[in-house]
């Protein structure tokens, strides 16, 4: 058992990691340190400091770290020896979920889905949302957009546009066409427009889609945001050529934009939606992929997954469901809290213009650009050192994201921000004494 108080690891404190885990870790990189347990929007170190968690697994933890409502119905479904494992069996704890899921989530905004339960991961959802939609059609081809990102197992790893992760599955990726998302060549150019141009020629080189894959805001590329009309578009241009809307709301979605669906308020209605990361609301691994009644054309066992059946995520997500969303008021806080985000990272950009060059995002999505790894990577190190958690994305790793719980009160949100802008003003005046030498 790992114990950090041993002589050989007190003086060498990641020597057990470094000794046996593999290579391919990298968040450990960027926070050395050895967590012990967490609450709220903290966590704390084998060595008891605290850190401000504006990464929460990214996107995992929406409610933050041990909500009380979700740890106490996991205690008392263990205490009371409920199923842990089951498969694709029917079960109490599943039962009650999807009550729940139809009640409170799917119902009130006028949506019938039936829900497939596939492998923990949001890979894993959106692995089977493009198998089906190939199975509906008889197609092949699925098009996805240039930053998205829907996982790195080989079929979601087609769909996914960085060089970085697609470089690592040395094979061929095939059956995917990139096209340009919204505003990729700026607010002029209409990029939907250019897709149905392309799907109706003929001559375009763009064979039949199966399936059009979009997230609604790019968490991993960028924190880029799909405008409401381009989304209506796309829809628009999927079923007229014959295809299936898919909408990763894996990052987005349980509430990090303001809504439980990041869709909600665009005027769409997708013929698939996957979701992962927040929906066990605790951080247990479940993956979910909603599916118009008509599509749901798969033969039993035709795709499936050891721990589809994970029963404690089935218990947390239906009580994040009852604690949060059996009302319209978390939403609502969530909005409030998102917009005390925008209104601060906005001072922090107009402080520093001579390295922010804007914010990306929507909601508790939000984050700085910032250009490039050369200003980003030294903010989160400082940022780190001074206690707060954060992280970058996008295609040069220029986007400070800032994914803080979506119930962070607002003492520790601006805790938070102000190391972040003591970081980003350090690093900016820092980088001008360079420059100017």
């Amino acid at each position: 058992m790992y114990d950090a108080e041993t002589p050989a690891q007190t003086k060498r404190p990641f020597a057990t990691f470094e000794r046996l885990e593999s290579q391919v870790r990298s968040y450990s990189r960027s926070f050395p340190a050895i967590f012990d347990r967490a609450e709220g929007s903290w966590q704390y170190d084998s060595e008891g400091k605290g850190y401000i968690d504006f990464l929460t697994g990214c996107s995992v933890l929406n409610y933050g770290h041990n909500h009380p409502a979700l740890k106490q119905a996991l205690m008392d479904y263990i205490d009371r020896n409920g199923v842990v494992h089951s498969l694709d069996m029917h079960s109490r704890a599943k039962g009650e979920f999807l009550e729940a899921l139809e009640g409170k989530i799917l119902k009130p905004r006028g949506m019938t889905y039936r829900a497939q339960f596939t492998g923990p991961t949001g890979a894993n959802a959106v692995e089977a949302a493009m198998k089906l939609a190939r199975k509906v059609t008889g197609r092949t081809n699925i098009i996805a957009f240039t930053n998205g990102f829907h996982g790195v197992t080989l079929g979601a790893l087609s769909a996914t546009g960085n060089s970085h992760h697609r470089g690592g599955a040395h094979t061929p990726l095939n059956g995917v066409t990139r096209m340009p998302y919204c505003g990729y060549f700026g607010d002029n150019v209409d990029t939907a427009a250019q897709l149905d141009q392309m799907l109706s020629d003929p001559s375009g080189g763009v064979d039949n889609p199966a399936a059009i894959i979009v997230e609604p805001v790019q968490g991993e590329g960028g924190l880029n945001v799909a405008s409401a009309e381009w989304m209506r578009k796309i829809e628009k241009i999927a079923h007229k050529h014959g295809a299936l809307f898919i909408v990763d709301d894996i990052q987005a979605g349980c509430g990090r934009t303001g809504t439980f669906f990041s869709f909600e308020n665009m005027g769409v209605k997708p013929d698939i939606i996957t979701m992962a990361k927040s929906l066990s609301g605790m951080g247990l691994p479940m993956a979910l992929v909603l599916v118009k009644p008509e599509l749901d054309q798969w033969s039993p066992g035709e795709h499936n997954g050891t721990f589809r059946g994970n029963c404690h995520a089935f218990v947390t997500a239906k009580a994040a469901i009852d604690t949060f969303w059996s009302d319209d008021r978390f939403a609502a806080e969530v909005q409030k809290t998102g917009e005390r985000l925008r209104k601060r990272l906005r001072q922090i950009a107009l402080a520093n213009r001579g390295v922010v060059k804007g914010i990306k995002g929507r909601g508790m999505m939000c984050g700085l650009d910032v250009g490039s790894s050369e200003v980003s990577d030294p903010v989160v190190d400082a940022a780190f050192k001074r206690g707060l958690i954060i992280e970058t994305s996008g295609a040069h790793d220029q986007i400070l994201k800032v994914l803080a719980p979506l119930n962070i009160t607002d003492a520790d949100l601006d805790a938070g921000l102000d190391i972040l802008a003591d970081c980003v003003a350090e690093v900016a005046e820092r980088q001008a004494l360079g420059s100017a030498a």
